[in-house]
């Protein structure tokens, strides 16, 4: 008989003298979650990888060379390098819809009696900052459209190409992509005003075509996203993403993330377990925002609203989403607020939404952010887009981007940490007595070790109440091998408010 001390390989009919020793790593296992994020994106024909194929991201000038220079999804992926540079990251490129390209145009007026510069911002962020334009004293309309239009063309990351009229001087800008994408795209003149030093020439006037956008002007024309129903079937498999960042935030794109996602049959489901978020961000004003926030209900599924900045969505939702990211793996319970992103440009004062509006924005499943004195943009909530549970009653469960990613990261450890200590054991009655080091178990057995895990999640801040857990947990040995367990896990809160009522005196 072996006893009650059970070894997985070394047989118990070995006769041989000897010293024998074998390895058992269950109770040593202090592995890290590794979280992986999958950037969704458009790419150019000039790109060399396969579309709908996620591939392993090597760092910039690969992501060009596979997705396009001047590819959506090359500029997403600098923007989400730009706030986590450690983070491993997967992108997918998907094909231009077979849709117009948006476009725009610039009408100069002139002669310029004064020299000076122009700077236009064009699809504007930390990844193309601003395109400088050098004017002379004298110079025509046509000479202005030639010159504004060789500026633009000579940066090779530009979302947009330029071409100028030998006659009027009009320059024509066409988005590189085809589609929605190109709606996206901001265009405005010296958005750093007189303080920066940035006025027009003597001379020179300016008339931007395009969608009006506050102080910017977008390109118009496009009208349908690609569709990533086959991208998202080609992650079929145990591949885990816990955050899926897209540059589309129309109603099909969503409503196929949230399939892919959700609990019933998707990747939280218990038939997968792979988790993840999706992430992205929308522009509009109030009004816009509140309606496109409505019209949306998954937990799994987190937007940034924002209103006239000069920097296209898709790139504030790979730079919110890294800048998450990176504190999300040191500890997903820590609140997300005033954490500050890296690659946007914030929209102009005027145009910043006021507390009544934000606080408007988060019962809609928006997510809101705040402006520093110094102009960095700072977000101020993560908030899912879930607001009702099935009964169609507000529901502010899943409100908070930290809530889903805690329960992510204590499920994923809870499956790890059972899977070591009971790999291959015998489930016996409860009341049998189990002989230390034997590989009998008792589903009591099983839930007094996952109690003792909860409080190591006590310990580090993920959870609350390790008393009441301990007390309310239960374990059910419910025959042919199944243990049922029910966890009244509790997710550690974020501190949110301080509210202070001052009562002052005057003596």
């Amino acid at each position: 008989m072996s006893g009650s001390i059970n070894f997985q390989y070394y047989p118990s009919s070995n006769r041989t003298p000897g010293f024998f020793t074998e390895l058992n790593a269950s109770k040593a296992n202090t592995g890290q979650q590794n979280l992986r994020a999958l950037i969704i994106g458009q790419m150019t024909t000039a790109g060399t990888a396969a579309p709908n194929v996620a591939t392993l991201s090597g760092g910039l000038g690969d992501a060009q060379t596979k997705y396009g220079i001047n590819s959506q999804l090359a500029q997403m992926l600098q923007a989400y390098r730009n706030a986590d540079t450690f983070g491993e990251v997967w992108c997918v490129g998907v094909s231009d819809p077979t849709d117009t390209k948006a476009s725009a145009t610039i009408t100069p007026t002139g002669p310029a009696t004064a020299a000076g510069t122009i700077f236009f911002y064009i699809g504007a962020s930390a990844i193309n900052p601003r395109v400088t334009v050098a004017i002379t004293a004298g110079m025509t309309v046509v000479q202005i459209g030639a010159a504004i239009a060789a500026a633009i063309n000579a940066i090779p990351t530009m979302p947009v190409t330029a071409a100028a009229s030998g006659t009027t001087g009009v320059v024509t800008l066409t988005a590189v992509h085809a589609g929605l994408v190109g709606n996206a795209i901001d265009v405005r003149v010296n958005y750093l005003g007189a303080a920066a030093g940035e006025l027009l020439p003597a001379g020179v006037g300016l008339t931007i075509s395009g969608t009006a956008d506050g102080n910017g002007a977008l390109l118009a024309g496009g009208t349908l996203n690609p569709v990533i129903t086959t991208a998202l079937a080609n992650l079929s498999g145990d591949q885990t993403f816990d955050a899926i960042i897209t540059g589309f935030t129309d109603t099909t794109t969503l409503a196929a993330l949230t399939a892919f996602l959700n609990d019933a049959t998707g990747r939280w489901s218990w038939m997968q377990e792979l988790f993840g978020g999706a992430w992205g961000a929308s522009r509009g004003a109030l009004g816009t925002l509140a309606t496109f926030g409505n019209a949306l209900n998954d937990q799994h599924t987190q937007i940034m609203g924002f209103y006239d900045s000069p920097s296209p969505d898709y790139v504030w939702a790979a730079d919110v989403a890294a800048t998450c990211m990176v504190s999300i793996r040191a500890n997903p319970a820590v609140p997300l607020q005033y954490l500050a992103l890296s690659t946007v440009y914030a929209p102009p004062l005027a145009s910043r939404f006021t507390r009544s509006e934000r606080n408007t924005l988060l019962y809609d499943g928006v997510a809101t952010f705040l402006v520093t004195d110094s102009g960095t943009v700072q977000i101020e909530r993560m908030c899912t887009t879930y607001q009702k549970n099935a009964a169609g009653a507000a529901d502010d469960s899943y409100l908070d981007t930290e809530t889903l990613y805690t329960l992510q990261y204590l499920l994923r450890d809870l499956r790890s940490f059972l899977a070591t200590n009971y790999p291959r054991v015998i489930l016996v009655a409860d009341g049998t007595p189990v002989p230390y080091g034997s590989a009998m178990v008792t589903a009591q057995t099983v839930l007094a070790s996952v109690v003792g895990r909860y409080k190591t999640y006590c310990t580090a801040g993920l959870a609350q109440n390790a008393q009441q857990f301990a007390q309310q947990a239960q374990a059910q040995n419910a025959g042919n091998g199944l243990v049922k367990l029910l966890l009244p896990i509790q997710v550690a809160n974020q501190l949110r408010q301080i509210a202070m009522l001052v009562q002052f005196t005057k003596p």
